[in-house]
């Protein structure tokens, strides 16, 4: 009982620190974005702040998917049913 206990402790845990780096993550993302444009703003024509405003969207979007998608996809709750299924074909 108490085994079953920490691990899901440990998956909670490893859950808020994933969800903490995401939220790192993305305020730096916006943070830096507004920096960018008002940089762009400020030094005339020609916007180029939506090139990193793209790229590193990308990678935010791709830590977002990890983060939230990944737990109907290959998160704990499907490792759990996985290896129940395996082991009920041994």
């Amino acid at each position: 009982m108490a085994q079953e206990r920490d691990e899901k402790y440990r998956r909670a845990k490893a859950r808020v620190e994933a969800l903490r780096g995401f939220y790192s993550h993305f305020l730096t993302y916006a943070a830096v974005m507004v920096l960018l444009l008002g940089i762009d703003v400020a030094t005339g024509p020609g916007w180029w702040f939506y090139w990193p405003l793209f790229g590193w969207g990308i990678g935010v979007s791709l830590h977002a998917l990890n983060v939230y998608g990944r737990r109907g996809l290959f998160g704990p709750e499907w490792e759990e049913r996985k290896i129940r299924e395996i082991m009920g074909k041994e």
